[in-house]
């Protein structure tokens, strides 16, 4: 099923007040293991149908955790899934019918399409770490040097994995044909910010899409944070 929507300009806001994100002065390991400098921050939802059917809580669950410090804005998800799917090999190829993490994220809160530019990014990260999203070209492109991921099974929680990752900001006007250096990241920044995963159980399509912001539908459709960043939350940075 290929994700191509004509895009329209009525902005469909997730959310008005920004959630703070804690800064850390330890740079978080990224290794898929729960480190205690992650105790000082709580867990937010994923919670709401973005696509596809709504999974029984066996099926699927997911929560995040979120810190910083100059050069990073750490994510943490525990995502409970029965069953882990990687269909296709290649990883520029469907990849959103498989299972994986999606990061959504808008390095200064500006909103508005970014389907095919990088005012904002859709990172899919997949099983096996690779991170993907639609190019300024329209073509899928590997942003592997924009985020280090690692997932690994949690022994306490039946089907529960621990995935964090570490994720680069640009600016707006970052293009795969003249890549610009990530931007340092400053107290009392606002970013956007949205988490969603692609759950398939062995489906020709992904069967659950869970996302972390409610999303106002447009023509019936909420699967909107890959073509506008408008509907991402708005997280600040604090010291």
């Amino acid at each position: 099923m290929l994700r191509r929507f004509l895009f329209s300009s009525v902005c469909v806001c997730a959310q008005i007040s920004a959630t703070e994100i804690k800064h850390t002065a330890t740079p978080i390991i990224i290794d898929g293991a729960a480190e205690q400098t992650w105790d000082n921050t709580q867990w937010q939802p994923m919670a709401y149908l973005m696509a596809g059917s709504q999974p029984k809580e066996t099926d699927f669950s997911g929560r995040y955790k979120l810190l910083w410090d100059n050069q990073y804005l750490y994510l943490q998800a525990q995502i409970t899934d029965d069953i882990l799917f990687d269909k296709t090999a290649d990883p520029t190829v469907k990849y959103w019918d498989d299972d994986c993490l999606e990061v959504f994220v808008d390095s200064d809160a500006s909103g508005g399409n970014h389907q095919y530019n990088h005012s904002a990014f859709a990172y899919h990260i997949a099983l096996d770490n690779q991170t993907v999203d639609i190019g300024d070209d329209t073509n899928a492109h590997l942003y592997n040097g924009h985020v280090i991921s690692r997932w690994q099974r949690e022994n306490k929680t039946p089907n529960a994995i621990i995935w964090e990752a570490a994720i680069k900001l640009f600016p707006n006007t970052y293009s795969d044909k003249q890549p610009l250096a990530p931007i340092i990241l400053k107290p009392e920044q606002t970013i956007g910010f949205m988490l969603a995963y692609c759950d398939n159980d062995g489906s020709a399509i992904r069967e659950h899409f869970m996302g972390s912001h409610k999303i106002e539908p447009l023509n019936g459709d909420t699967n909107r944070g890959w073509i506008d960043a408008s509907v991402f939350g708005q997280f600040k940075l604090k010291k």
